[in-house]
C-alpha cells in the first residue's frame, strides 16, 4: 500500500492477553504494507512515557498493544508530542478500542492499522490527569478495588460483574455538589461517573448519546438504591439509558466541578488518579488515532 512510515510498538506483556498474543503474522502484514516497526516491551507506565519521548522524532505512529491502562499511561506523552496512535486490543475490557470501533481480534486490528483511516478524539482531564474512557466516584471506585489482577485473569470480561457483586456490599451513599453549565446541583449518590468515551467497565455505555469525538463530557449519578433495584435496571445501565431510571441524574458539559463533604477517591480508566474536590474538563479533538471508517461514512 506504500505507506512508508515507521511505528513504535509498545507491547504490555502484563496485560491480560499481552504475553500470549501471537503478533508475528500481524507484524509481517504491517511490514508488507510499508510500516517499519520498532518493538518495545516496557515494564512500567513511566517507561512507556520515556519510550514515546525517546522515539518521537523517529516514528510517525505509536501502536499500543495492551488494555485501557496501557493506553491511558501513554496519554500524557501522546498529547504532549501530538503523536498519532493505534491500538492492538490485548486487555480485559478494551473499552477505548470498543469506543473507536476497533475489532477485538488481532488480524482485523492489524488490518485497521494498514487501512490507515484517521480521526480526532477527545481527551478528558481531571485535576490535570488525562483519561480516555470514564472516571468514577463511589461504587465504580469500589469495583476497581475488587477487580484485582488475579480476578481479571481468571474471569475475563465477567470479572467486572463479579466485582460489582462484591463492591455493592462495601459501598455507602454520599452527598455531592455538581457545578456545570452555570447551574448547581445537590444530590445523594452511590455512583457518579463522568465519561469522555462511550464505553467503560467491559462494554457498559456511559450514555446512549455519548461519543468519544463529540467534544462533551457526560455525567450520570445513581441515587441510593438496593442491589436488587440496580439488578432489575441492569439493562438500562448497560446500554447507557440512565435517564429512563427514576431519580437518576444526567448531564452533558465541557466543564464539570464536583465537590463532596469529605474527599472521595476518583478512579479513571481503572486507575486511582485524584480525589474530590475535582474539576473535569474535555479537550476536543485532542489526539489523532487510527480507527475504522465509521459505518455511516463507508
Amino acid at each position: 500500500m506504500g505507506l512508508s512510515i515507521t511505528a513504535l510498538l509498545i507491547l504490555n506483556c502484563k496485560s491480560r492477553n499481552g504475553a500470549d498474543a501471537d503478533i508475528e503474522e500481524g507484524l509481517a502484514s504491517l511490514e508488507n504494507a510499508g510500516i517499519t516497526v520498532i518493538q518495545k516491551k516496557p515494564d512500567s507506565p513511566e517507561e512507556t512515557a520515556k519510550l514515546i519521548e525517546e522515539y518521537r522524532d523517529q516514528v510517525q505512529l505509536v501502536i499500543l498493544g495492551g488494555g485501557d491502562g496501557t493506553i491511558s499511561s501513554a496519554a500524557p506523552a501522546l498529547y504532549k508530542h501530538q503523536m498519532t496512535f493505534a491500538i492492538l486490543p490485548l486487555g480485559t475490557a478494551n473499552d477505548l478500542a470498543r469506543s473507536l470501533g476497533i475489532p477485538n481480534n488481532l488480524p482485523d486490528a492489524f488490518q485497521t492499522i494498514i487501512d490507515n483511516h484517521r480521526g480526532k478524539i477527545n481527551l478528558g482531564v481531571i485535576n490535570g490527569h488525562y483519561f480516555f474512557n470514564a472516571a468514577h466516584i463511589g461504587l465504580g471506585v469500589t469495583v476497581t478495588h475488587e477487580l484485582t489482577p488475579e480476578v481479571k485473569k481468571k474471569w475475563g470480561v465477567f470479572s467486572y460483574l463479579k466485582a460489582v457483586f462484591s463492591a455493592f456490599k462495601h459501598n455507602n451513599p454520599f452527598h455531592v455538589t455538581i457545578l456545570a453549565n452555570q447551574k448547581t446541583y445537590k444530590l445523594r449518590s452511590i455512583q457518579l461517573a463522568v465519561g469522555n468515551g462511550r464505553y467503560y467497565g467491559g462494554g457498559n455505555v456511559i450514555d446512549e448519546k455519548s461519543e468519544i469525538d463529540d467534544g462533551q463530557l457526560c455525567l450520570y449519578s445513581l441515587p441510593p438504591s438496593t442491589f436488587w433495584e440496580l439488578l432489575t435496571r441492569a439493562h438500562l445501565l448497560r446500554y447507557g439509558r440512565h435517564r429512563e431510571m427514576e431519580k437518576t441524574f444526567t448531564l452533558f458539559s465541557q466543564r464539570i466541578e464536583i465537590k463532596t463533604k469529605r474527599p472521595k477517591e476518583i478512579h479513571a480508566d481503572g486507575e486511582p488518579v485524584s480525589k474530590t474536590p475535582a474539576v473535569f474538563e474535555v479537550i476536543p479533538q485532542a489526539l489523532e488515532v487510527i480507527r475504522p471508517l465509521p459505518t455511516d461514512s463507508a
